[in-house]
């Protein structure tokens, strides 16, 4: 039998393989790295609680005891395994510590941190950090979401089959009862998110996620942020590294007495998005050494395209090539009114197209289409031809209306903007197709198992006794 570390999850000898027909090395290969990124379900029968659900908590003193009495009923009812609840106070300065004492001295399976420091990323991250539990979840102490999701939440970590899970307000079965003004917010910080950092995950910022501790210990120390995009944070790092996020539809009604503030928590998620895309492509979180650690199999992790290049969707590569698209004609206009003014428009063309082709193809390299390292003098080399193509569009279509026409200045201008789009599209195209095309990667050849030799026939002896005349089979 093959034995399981109780403490990573990960199966001791993954080269162990069920008895069976024989194995060509490279898919027992192939078994074996599937085995080891295997997580195990959590053993139900430790001693230490299964779950530990935190509830961050900042001034909440008129709705943290009915929230953690409410929390615990639903848990002693509906949980069949060991739990607590602790409470996170992230230096309050009003009676919150004090009902939060008051109440873990009746019910023994709350338990109170103070924290000095406010933020609900810190929170979490030291609570979960220092849990004994094999499953961590969290929720707003206002209870928006309804607890009835709380299972499905916890069953997928609980059995293996998942790493992180969370709520989400914006699947299409979801019910949600909220404003306009969240609702448009949310939605359009999710869109951002799924543009620009190629996110998977439907809602980012819904208070009822849950993660199991073998995963967070790995994944935690290298998160940042200690407000609300901690959040975020943890689930790109997670997609990033391979892992399963198992999404829940949620019934969730908005507290109208929430104290967040959602336009300014809006702009500190778009600031985080900033510093964690730096974060990322300047190597300070080791997304290869983690996704080698903790990705899913069957595919060993160095294998996975599609994590490799969380790029690769068509629409976040459009929104940000039409993003740096746009910053690139901006400069491409005041460089060709500025050469302009001392010589020919068709030289003032050139150098306003070729200063910024140069840097368009390095941008689009590094955050279109997520390319670090490899060849850039390769792709910079085949980004002139592409230059090549769109001078001529630009050059063609000024040489074509001076000879139907004498344009003044904004005339010359509309038509090179003209032009310059129309090779803009073409360079999408091109960039896409050809010089930042992505190999796609092959499959292991694996040579088809030798068929077992039948069993040769078991000689057959014929008796000579002549008071036997029946044949007889060797045993």
């Amino acid at each position: 039998m093959t034995l399981i570390e109780s403490t990573t999850g990960t199966l001791k000898d993954p080269a162990v393989v069920p008895p069976g027909p024989p194995m060509h090395p490279i898919q027992r290969s192939a078994v074996a790295q599937h085995n080891a990124v295997r997580r195990a379900p959590v053993d139900i029968r430790t001693a230490v609680p299964v779950l530990d659900v935190t509830i961050p908590v900042f001034n909440e003193e008129r709705d943290l005891e009915k929230c953690v009495r409410r929390l615990h009923g639903h848990l002693r009812e509906s949980f069949a395994h060991g739990f607590r609840i602790t409470v996170a106070d992230n230096a309050s300065t009003d009676s919150t510590l004090k009902i939060a004492e008051r109440v873990a001295r009746e019910l023994p399976e709350l338990v109170v941190v103070h924290l000095e420091e406010k933020g609900r990323g810190n929170a979490l991250r030291k609570v979960w950090l220092a849990s004994p539990s094999p499953v961590l979840a969290y929720m707003d102490v206002d209870l928006s979401t309804d607890l009835a999701a709380l299972a499905p939440l916890l069953a997928p970590l609980i059995s293996g089959h998942s790493d992180l899970a969370i709520g989400t307000r914006l699947a299409r079965n979801s019910r949600v009862v909220r404003g306009p003004k969240r609702e448009f917010i949310s939605r359009s910080y999710n869109l951002m998110l799924h543009s620009f950092m190629g996110a998977r995950f439907s809602d980012a910022q819904c208070g009822f996620k849950a993660i199991r501790a073998d995963v967070a210990q790995q994944i935690l120390p290298h998160t940042m942020d200690n407000s609300w995009f901690f959040d975020t944070e943890l689930l790109v790092l997670a997609e990033r590294c391979g892992l399963r996020v198992h999404e829940v539809p949620v019934d969730w009604i908005d507290d109208p007495h929430s104290s967040v503030d959602v336009v300014r928590t809006a702009l500190a998620d778009i600031r985080g998005m900033a510093r964690l895309t730096r974060d990322l492509v300047s190597g300070r979180i080791p997304i290869p050494e983690l996704r080698a650690a903790l990705a899913r199999g069957p595919l060993p992790a160095s294998s996975r395209t599609a994590e490799q290049s969380p790029r690769s969707s068509l629409f976040g590569q459009l929104v940000r090539f039409a993003a740096i698209g746009a910053a690139s004609t901006l400069a491409y206009v005041l460089i060709f009114l500025f050469c302009r003014g001392f010589m020919d428009p068709q030289l003032a063309n050139f150098l306003a197209l070729l200063i910024t082709a140069i840097a368009n193809t390095g941008a689009n390299r590094r955050f279109t289409f997520g390319i670090q390292g490899g060849n850039p003098v390769r792709h910079h080399f085949e980004g002139l031809i592409v230059f090549g193509i769109g001078l001529a569009l630009t050059s063609g279509a000024l040489a074509l209306v001076h000879s139907t026409t004498t344009p003044d200045r904004w005339g010359e201008l509309l038509t090179v903007v003209g032009a310059n789009l129309a090779a803009t599209a073409v360079r999408f195209l091109l960039f896409r197709l050809w010089v930042f095309r992505q190999p796609t990667a092959r499959p292991a050849q694996v040579p088809p198992a030798q068929p077992a030799q039948p069993a040769q026939p078991e000689p057959v002896i014929e008796s000579t006794t002549p008071d036997s005349p029946l044949t007889e089979t060797a045993a």
